[in-house]
């Protein structure tokens, strides 16, 4: 019996999502294995701002759009089989692609990288662990190519 995709995406926001379930269960794999950790279910699902800001106002007590929020289901950094949420706010993404230069594609995969990323349990406070992280996200990014 095979076991059950990790992976699920939802597209809540309204808006057409550029992102293909194949190459996000490609990055999954290639982060899993690289990172040395097991993701067994994660969650993406793509919001509109209004429910990007309440996620965030409930959850985080932050009352702003933001483009993804990631949740992980367990507080424990040593379990290395990783269950979690990405809430990705679609719009933000689109924008952020204009910003950014980039094509949106690329942004909503960023982004989705960013994320699985911070499951993972990397974090973004400092000036050091935001270049690493980009680092990684460059590194995953360029895979897809």
């Amino acid at each position: 019996m095979d076991a059950p995709d990790p992976l699920q995406i939802f597209n809540e926001s309204g808006i057409s999502i550029p992102v293909e379930e194949s190459k996000v269960a490609f990055l999954l794999s290639e982060i899993s294995s690289r990172q040395h950790c097991r993701y067994e279910m994660v969650e993406i699902v793509f919001v509109d701002e209004n429910e990007i800001v309440r996620i965030n106002k409930e959850h985080l007590k932050r009352e702003y759009v933001t483009d993804i929020i990631s949740f992980r289901y367990d507080d424990n950094p040593s379990n290395q089989e990783i269950e979690g949420t990405l809430f990705c706010c679609a719009p933000r993404i689109t924008e952020q692609s204009i910003e950014y230069a980039n094509s949106e594609a690329e942004e909503y995969y960023r982004v989705i990288i960013h994320g699985l990323i911070h499951l993972i349990g990397y974090d973004d406070s400092t000036r050091e662990e935001k270049k690493e992280m980009t680092h990684l996200e460059d590194h995953f990014l360029s895979l897809l190519s």
